[in-house]
């Protein structure tokens, strides 16, 4: 049997990129678990939406320092390369949003392989506003919050700003012509945050696929800290929603070939 010699990651082979309430949190505690993916000491790395980090030469080992080594075999294949044992990644779904974040990542490894999920915006909006509100962040209903967005968010995009972009963060769209830009479809695994949910298995089986890591069978779903909701969506509110979501949702489903009327409904 080969022997497997243990290295200092040095590039990061993947990134979970977004989206915010999307399921990321639930991703995380799965790839945790997976014996061939090293992930860092802490859930959310921000390291490529931190424009302190980005406003001078680049240090890479503030990201690195953050991972265990790991392993590769140490006998050679024929062709003269050690082949991979494991891959190392992060996960913080702001990268999506955040405007720079994309050609930093391909500045940064342009091999690098993104995983996107990618959840109903209108339940997204939602589960938002309600985390803030649970944080003590949002002073204002659900409604008015929206209302209120754009006037937040007008100013140049900041760590606080964003915090209230219920809506924005929702036209993927956009967001994905960005990804797109820089690197090509195949190196990018967009899953629907409603297939990941009722059929976790199998979205599971695709994403470590992509990774190039074994499948893993019989993962216990783990009890995670869910931010209880105060409420449910008002009608009111899931028809101002879809008024807002309705063209955007449609350009989704052309631009992915998804069939998302499960979005258009009474959401998931």
């Amino acid at each position: 049997m080969l022997g497997i010699k243990r290295h200092k990651v040095e590039r990061l082979d993947f990134i979970v990129a977004g989206a915010q309430k999307s399921g990321t949190t639930a991703l995380h505690y799965f790839l945790k678990k997976h014996p061939q993916i090293a992930l860092p000491d802490r859930q959310e790395m921000h390291f490529f939406d931190d424009d302190a980090i980005f406003s001078r030469p680049v240090d890479y080992d503030l990201l690195h320092r953050h991972f265990r080594s790991i392993g590769r075999q140490a006998t050679p294949k024929k062709s003269g390369l050690a082949k991979p044992f494991g891959v190392a990644g992060e996960v913080t779904p702001s990268y999506l949003y955040w405007k720079p974040a994309m050609e930093r990542i391909w500045n940064y490894n342009r091999q690098i392989k993104l995983v996107i999920l990618l959840r109903n915006p209108i339940d997204r909006a939602f589960a938002h506003w309600n985390m803030q509100r649970f944080k003590d962040r949002e002073p204002l209903g659900f409604l008015d919050a929206l209302k209120e967005e754009p006037r937040r968010i007008a100013q140049p995009l900041t760590i606080e700003s964003r915090r209230f972009a219920y809506v924005d963060r929702g036209f993927y769209s956009s967001q994905l012509d960005r990804v797109f830009k820089f690197f090509p479809r195949e190196q990018v695994h967009i899953v629907k945050f409603e297939d990941f949910r009722d059929r976790k298995q199998e979205t599971l089986d695709g994403i470590f696929e992509f990774l190039g890591v074994k499948s893993l069978r019989r993962i216990r779903d783990k009890d995670r800290n869910i931010v209880p909701y105060e409420r449910t969506m008002t009608p009111e509110e899931r028809k101002y929603l879809s008024e807002v979501f309705s063209a955007e949702i449609t350009k989704l489903e052309q631009m992915l070939g998804w069939d998302c009327s499960d979005w258009k409904g009474r959401g998931g």
